[in-house]
């Protein structure tokens, strides 16, 4: 197995990688619930409530504040830009929930793995002290607060 060095990040990115984390956590409550057959609803009822809370300001911030760091027309932007609009359709698709969560829970942490190890180390490259400062600024503030009403995952 390939030993990883861990991932130097800079102050000011640490908030979004700690929202990585969390969305990683999504993705082994999505699997937990699949092994301990928990049923499709009460797992995309929580999933819904994730995406309003977390996914989507989350996006929103890597769009406003990060991306344009590199721009629009570098290839790492728009695959996130790409990955983004994919995981988008998967949360709000109601037709197949269950295919949509196995696909939600492979594909958002592909997604995630992808921006950590490659695109915010590029964006940590180039990025000014303003922009980093940006980034820092209209994150979210606060801490992650969990949904409790249903811990299928326990």
């Amino acid at each position: 197995m390939e030993k990883r060095t861990p991932i130097k990040r800079k102050e000011e990115m640490k908030p979004v990688s700690r929202d990585h984390h969390h969305s990683l956590l999504l993705c082994w409550k999505i699997r937990t619930a699949f092994k301990n057959d928990i049923s499709v609803d009460r797992v995309k009822k929580y999933t819904d409530w994730f995406y309003q809370k977390h996914v989507l300001p989350h996006f929103e911030l890597e769009e406003k504040y990060i991306f344009p760091v590199l721009g629009n027309d570098d290839e790492l932007v728009k695959q996130a830009l790409s990955e983004h609009r994919r995981l988008k359709r998967l949360f709000e698709n109601k037709e197949e929930p269950l295919k949509s969560l196995s696909l939600i829970e492979e594909e958002l942490e592909k997604h995630i793995r992808f921006e950590e190890r490659v695109l915010f180390q590029k964006v940590q490259l180039v990025a000014s002290e303003g922009e980093l400062k940006a980034i820092e600024l209209h994150h979210a503030s606060g801490e992650f607060k969990e949904n409790t009403k249903d811990v299928f995952w326990e």
